[in-house]
């Protein structure tokens, strides 16, 4: 059974940090395409990055690029998202996905002063 798990948020004041792990279970995470969403109140879920499951490359929606990176630890079975220069927008519930589908959980981001 496919499993994943995010955790890392909480509250934060903008132009802060925070990392997001996100542990796979009944899977590599090295075998699929793997990607983070982020929901705010009231809206849709947004793509936020895509870690490709072969070359490792990296993709990121406009509205986080140059201030989140994705990573994996294959090791570790887990997928990361670090968050700098964090902004009142950017608060939500951050998951991850694969690219079949699959998700679990997310954990709140909180950016406020």
């Amino acid at each position: 059974e496919v499993q994943l798990q995010a955790s890392g948020g909480g509250s934060v004041q903008p132009g802060g940090s925070l990392r997001l792990s996100c542990v796979a279970d009944g899977f590599t995470v090295d075998s699929f395409d793997m990607r983070w969403f982020r929901q705010a109140p009231g809206q849709g879920p947004e793509w936020v990055s895509t870690l490709t499951r072969s070359t490792g490359r990296t993709y990121y929606a406009d509205s986080v690029k140059g201030r989140f990176t994705i990573s994996r630890d294959n090791a570790k079975n887990t997928l990361y998202l670090q968050m700098g220069s964090l902004k009142p927008e950017d608060t939500a519930v951050y998951y991850c996905a694969t690219d079949e589908g699959h998700r679990g959980p997310g954990t709140q981001v909180t950016v406020s002063s």
